[in-house]
């Protein structure tokens, strides 16, 4: 017998699991049953595709039997695929998922009263510890002579130890503790499953023993109801897979409860869409948008939500080729009538069949957001609350999608509090508007506190505001919108739509000097200095030239890793008839001159949200100008 330790994380899960994680305890059944349906599914898989299991027969089931009494036990059996020596270690004794580390790293006390999260990370068989005070899995791998026992009373350590066992499957023995007695019962047991489980594609059996009376109320001697206990097997769950069903004998409750079952969600869905395609290509999609954004979707190694079947035959459930990476928060299933069986994943990216499947669920996806957004506005500001910056991915890795995805992205405007969309800040343009105005980079305050919005809100000029780091990058992709060009106000290239027609504004001898003086002041700290026709009442601002990429996402991309980026200086706005600019003008001291132009230039950076690069030197400066 070999015992082994826990590793740290699965110590900590157990604590977590055992002492606070779980409200509703009973969804423990949902996750081990889960786990049960996983296994069968891999070995029907891998029946088709690994040579040493091809043709591997066996008649699919899960079965459930429970003893009562104080010493009670609740059984779960299944004849999947089993697991080796290896796996019993690599499954049971540690957690691979990154995902589910950094859930523990982040883990709060308001995630902590969160009765689902354990099944959104992979790790539900843990959930066993909830009612058992020790937890036996006997567990032999299809293709395998030896079997094997683990067992762990979930404080730390557990053991390994060969066994035996009849067919390939698991066997999950839960000793149950006080809590839970009350589910070694059979009507608790029927009405879980019936709960969570009666979708599940396999039969899944109870076993109990029934007593029967006799008809004529005849006793015993002692005077006793005669009797007799006759043992029974039925199958508990309805075996039939949702989206297989006929869409005009669902309700929206079966459809949720089969989202919050498979998905590990407390909450019902935003919305969701259900489809059958037939003709050349038949294919059968159930498609989820959850209430709340998935834990992971800002991860690289974000977990896909997208199970694929081929005609009923689990395939996998971790592929992210199935839909394109700005949909990752999309849960649900692909079911094809024409992939073949042993399709991998090798084929799956290149598959023709694959490819049309994709493509039409990508644009049925996308239809339903824009029905949405036109005929219930509020959920679909709920909707973009979650998914707004995924979806603005889309708009540089999609280009087929390009304009319809166009139509479904949201932005901030200085107009007014909410989301706004390109279509409706098109219908509130202002006579005489050339431009959509935008301005990137920092946070929504400081975007809305710009010096810049002035100019353009005297002109009743609508901006949008785009304080995401994603919004730097994908707005280099939409030149125009319905052939109205997009503008950045904190580029030099907008100044000139503030002119009126016949306003051909020369800058005059003194504002040439002041200029010429702040730029000689300033060196190579910038690539220019120039009379500002947009400032009101701020004395300057910076911008930076049409083609070159703002200073927030200069900083974005060195912070990711791409050193090599060229420092694009920016130009500095000054309003000439502001006092401090007036200041320099009148100034003939070339060191105050010198202080108060790269304070200025500090103050214009601060108020782009960008920090000054020696905030020590800065601060000296500012502390300078104020003793004097």
């Amino acid at each position: 017998m070999e015992r082994k330790k826990f590793k740290t994380e699965v110590s900590q899960l157990l604590q977590l699991i055992i002492h606070s994680l779980y409200s509703h305890k009973e969804i423990f059944l949902r996750e081990l049953v889960s786990n049960s349906s996983d296994a069968i599914d891999k070995l029907k898989y891998l029946s088709i595709t690994d040579d040493s299991l091809k043709n591997y027969e066996f008649d699919p089931r899960i079965d459930i039997e429970f003893t009562e009494g104080k010493d009670a036990t609740l059984i779960i059996r299944d004849n999947g695929l089993g697991m080796s020596h290896d796996e019993l270690s690599e499954n049971l004794g540690t957690i691979a998922s990154s995902g589910t580390k950094k859930f523990l790293a982040a883990l709060n006390d308001d995630l902590k009263k969160d009765n689902n999260l354990i099944g959104q990370f992979g790790v539900g068989f843990y959930s066993a510890f909830m009612v058992a005070k020790s937890v036996e899995v006997i567990t032999k791998r299809a293709g395998s002579d030896v079997a094997y026992k683990w067992v762990s009373t979930g404080e730390g350590s557990y053991t390994i130890e060969e066994a035996n066992r009849d067919e390939q499957g698991t066997t999950l023995i839960l000793h149950l503790n006080e809590e839970g007695e009350m589910y070694a019962n059979r009507w608790e047991i029927e009405q879980l499953i019936k709960k969570y489980s009666d979708h599940i594609a396999y039969p899944i059996f109870l076993s109990y023993d029934k007593d029967n009376y006799d008809p004529d109320g005849k006793k015993d001697d002692d005077g006793n109801p005669i009797k007799t206990t006759e043992h029974m097997v039925e199958q508990i769950n309805s075996c039939t897979a949702l989206w297989r069903k006929n869409k005009s004998s669902l309700k929206d409750e079966d459809y949720n409860e089969f989202y919050k079952n498979n998905y590990s969600d407390s909450e019902n869905p935003l919305f969701y869409t259900h489809l059958k395609a037939e003709g050349v290509t038949e294919y059968t999609t159930l498609f989820y948008i959850p209430s709340k954004a998935p834990f992971d979707m800002k991860y690289a190694d974000y977990k896909p939500g997208v199970k694929l079947y081929v005609k009923r035959v689990y395939i996998t459930d971790d592929d992210k080729e199935l839909l394109p990476t700005y949909l990752r928060f999309v849960r649900g299933v692909i079911d094809s009538e024409d992939l073949p069986l042993n399709v991998s994943r090798e084929i799956l990216q290149q598959n023709r069949v694959m490819s049309t499947i994709r493509n039409a669920s990508v644009k049925k996806l996308l239809s339903e957001f824009k029905k949405i957004s036109e005929n219930n506005p509020e959920l679909y500001n709920k909707f973009i609350e979650q998914y707004n910056s995924p979806l603005k991915e889309g708009l540089y890795s999609d280009y087929a999608n390009k304009d319809t995805l166009l139509e479904l992205v949201r932005f901030k405007s200085s107009s007014e509090e909410g989301f706004v969309s390109f279509a409706q800040y098109k219908e509130r343009m202002a006579e005489g508007q050339k431009s959509i105005y935008y301005i990137t980079g920092g946070k929504e305050q400081t975007l809305k506190s710009s010096p810049l919005l002035a100019a353009y809100k005297k002109k009743g000029y609508e901006v949008l505001i785009m304080p995401e780091e994603i919004d730097d990058f994908i707005i280099g992709s939409i030149a125009n919108y319905k052939d109205i060009p997009l503008k950045a106000i904190n580029k030099s290239g907008s100044v000139d739509d503030l002119k009126d027609d016949n306003e051909d504004k020369k800058e005059s001898k003194e504002e040439k000097a002041v200029v010429k003086k702040i730029k000689k002041a300033l060196g190579d700290l910038v690539s220019d200095v120039v009379s500002s026709s947009r400032l009101v009442d701020s004395p300057a601002i910076v911008v930076v030239d049409e083609n070159d990429p703002s200073v927030q996402m200069q900083q974005i991309l060195r912070q990711m890793g791409q050193s090599d980026i060229p420092e694009a200086k920016p130009i500095l706005e000054i309003n000439c008839e502001h006092e401090i600019i007036k200041r320099i003008a009148d100034s003939d001291d070339d060191e105050f001159n010198k202080t108060l132009s790269e304070v200025l230039l500090g103050q214009a950076m601060l108020a782009q949200g960008v920090m000054p690069k020696d905030p020590v030197a800065f601060t000296n400066k500012l502390n300078s100008l104020l003793s004097k």
